[in-house]
């Protein structure tokens, strides 16, 4: 009886019983900011904060977003980018997006409140953790204020201001 009661418990541990001890980082999402705007489109950047909560360092492997701004699908894309996240510490990561411009024209379209522009975002951190690979996913809906520099009516009188100096 002792013996089959080892044996179980064996196969428990390694059956899955491990995940059991790992707890899922909390991953926050902090902010989403424009960081520059060109021709081709904007690049902006997802700051996330990600709590490892377990006793061991857990390493990022790679991430993948999904991103629609007022349900219009304007990024998608992800990289295999190495982050290692301490035992019981915080660490602030990056991800850099591009909205491409005729993505932007769309959501022009539309007439947003730059105010409260409205997005969704769903992402996965893939995570080398003791008891594997695994993916966390990152869901989050929010909406975004438009940086004065960025909106259209500051862009537009800007363009307006350049070309009354050539004249």
């Amino acid at each position: 009886m002792k013996k089959l009661f080892c044996l179980l418990l064996v196969l428990f541990l390694f059956t899955g019983g491990c995940t059991a001890f790992f707890k899922d980082p909390t991953v926050t999402v902090k902010d989403l900011n424009v960081v520059s705007l060109d021709g081709a489109g904007a690049g902006m950047e997802l700051y996330l904060t990600v709590e490892n909560k377990n006793s061991f360092d857990v390493k990022l492997q790679g991430y993948n977003y999904d991103l629609r701004v007022m349900a219009l699908p304007v990024a998608k894309g992800g990289a295999r980018e190495e982050i290692s996240f301490p035992a019981k510490e915080v660490t602030d990561v990056r991800i850099p997006v591009r909205v491409a411009f005729s993505d932007m024209w769309e959501i022009l379209k539309r007439k947003p409140d730059p105010d409260g522009v409205p997005y969704d975002l769903k992402a996965g951190l893939e995570l080398d953790t003791p008891m594997g690979l695994m993916t966390v996913p990152v869901l989050k809906k929010g909406s975004y204020v438009v940086p004065q520099k960025y909106r259209p009516a500051f862009l537009f009188g800007k363009l307006t201001d350049f070309l009354q100096i050539g004249n």
